[in-house]
């Protein structure tokens, strides 16, 4: 990505009234029932809440998207939260939290199918605590009551693109995997898009082994759905997903070519998919005769709309602005944002994770805006309205970090401009934060941040 550019903040006493407007604005996070009483009331009969994060590995951001997911299941009748990742990982999770099918014990074992890089986005501690609370949910249900499931978007099974590159190079040529993954975190964007990170190696290989690695994708897709299959879905599902998954099948091989071709972008092809897919977990939910209601969890960048942001310059689009269109008020998107802290991230693709301190939001950014009110953590609902709208309405700076961390190169790697209040319906600002804790604790992870010097007042 182009180094951002620095956009003036403006006089004193503009940014003096702007941080006045959004303080009398804010609802602070007091960590009670109450807190998310303004976004529930914003949210209103809704069908799809987008829910968001600043990064994939900060602790408080996985919190609290939990809990604005808890309320909407336990009191507001949603049934369904749909993740940014592989349907046949978050599938062995949705066995779980139902009860059906499912030889796994405990949460923290319903996520071992979490394996590939980066593994610590849903195999974490506070990940393991909304199953659990899940399970523990379905479970208090009357027998006739819908339960609430846990479902995956990812049907190609796209976030395991860049592993099979690596795993194709490492079976010939031990050197081209670590230029690989140079090249990896070379390209790497403000948030994960293994597609495009696997089409920038492949460019360098010759078309028959391109084809070899597509042909692996293919195959790994096609034994994937084998697996679950024989492991066991619900009736519903199953038709579900066969139906899905069969035009999948039929439409993989043109899928990757497009992804590792140059004639569309590959942003634009994943956050399609994921759209796509949501619309056919929705009209399968409503076949079950209940008014479908799905809470999806992704990164801000996937959430947000794309054209209140420096992405439209570029022609690509988001899953929320593709929501929009397709669902119009039916769709509430929530950003969520830090300032300073840690973060769970890695180094360079595939690299293990490691806990990173998070260096204070750049001063021309929102974050930086958001820090002056100097409130530790509070919602901004709605968003847009009043002089606290109009002051996330002028283009700023926005951070995100998607699996990787690069602060020597924070500034190219990790900003890009948006309008904040344009792109999201609400916000939650967690002021300081600390890293998400992985089940794994890798060495460099364990040798990070021993001591956690910007604790969450939640």
């Amino acid at each position: 990505m182009a180094a951002a550019t620095a956009l003036p903040v403006g006089p004193g006493s503009d940014r003096r009234a702007a941080v006045g407007a959004l303080r009398a604005a804010a609802h602070p996070l007091r960590g009670d029932r109450r807190d998310y009483d303004a976004l529930i009331e914003r949210i209103g009969q809704a069908r799809i809440v987008l829910l968001g994060e600043a990064s994939h590995g900060t602790h408080e951001l996985y919190r609290e998207r939990a809990r604005v997911t808890r309320r909407l299941i336990a009191d507001h009748g949603f049934t369904a939260v749909a993740v940014a990742a592989s349907w046949a990982d978050a599938y062995r999770v949705n066995r779980y939290v139902h009860g059906i099918g499912s030889a796994d014990l405990d949460a923290e074992a319903a996520l071992r199918s979490f394996r590939r890089f980066p593994s610590w986005m849903w195999r974490n501690a506070d990940m393991v605590d909304f199953v659990a609370w899940l399970h523990a949910h379905n479970v208090g249900l009357h027998s006739s009551a819908r339960k609430a499931g846990f479902y995956g978007l990812d049907m190609y099974g796209l976030s395991s693109s860049t592993g099979a590159v690596i795993a194709f190079l490492a079976a010939r040529d031990a050197g081209s995997v670590e230029r690989a993954r140079a090249r990896y975190e070379c390209l790497q964007s403000f948030a994960e898009d293994s597609a495009g990170y696997a089409r920038a190696v492949l460019r360098d290989l010759p078309e028959s082994e391109r084809s070899a690695v597509i042909d692996e994708l293919i195959q790994r897709r096609h034994l994937t759905a084998v697996r679950l299959r024989a492991d066991g879905l619900a009736a519903d599902d199953e038709r579900f997903f066969s139906e899905w998954d069969s035009a999948a099948e039929t439409a993989a091989d043109g899928y990757y070519r497009t992804i590792f071709g140059e004639r569309t972008p590959s942003w634009n092809l994943r956050d399609r998919h994921l759209a796509d897919t949501l619309d056919q977990l929705l009209a399968h939910l409503n076949s079950r005769g209940e008014r479908a209601r799905v809470i999806v969890w992704a990164h801000n960048s996937h959430v947000g709309d794309a054209r209140h942001t420096h992405l439209a310059e570029r022609g690509e689009q988001s899953l929320g602005q593709l929501l929009r269109d397709r669902h119009g008020d039916d769709v509430v998107s929530v950003g969520f944002t830090t300032y300073v802290g840690s973060v769970t991230a890695a180094s360079r693709w595939d690299g293990p994770p490691e806990r990173k301190h998070l260096r204070g939001a750049l001063p021309a950014s929102h974050e930086a805006l958001l820090h002056e009110t100097q409130l530790p953590a509070f919602l901004l609902c709605p968003l847009g309205g009043g002089d606290a709208g109009a002051a996330l309405r002028t283009k700023r700076l926005e951070r995100a970090i998607g699996v990787i961390y690069s602060p020597d190169r924070e500034r190219a790697s990790h900003y890009f401009e948006a309008t904040l209040a344009e792109q999201f319906d609400a916000l939650v600002h967690v002021d300081a934060t600390r890293a998400v804790e992985p089940l794994e604790h890798s060495p460099s992870w364990s040798a990070g941040e021993s001591a956690e010097p910007y604790p969450s007042a939640l």
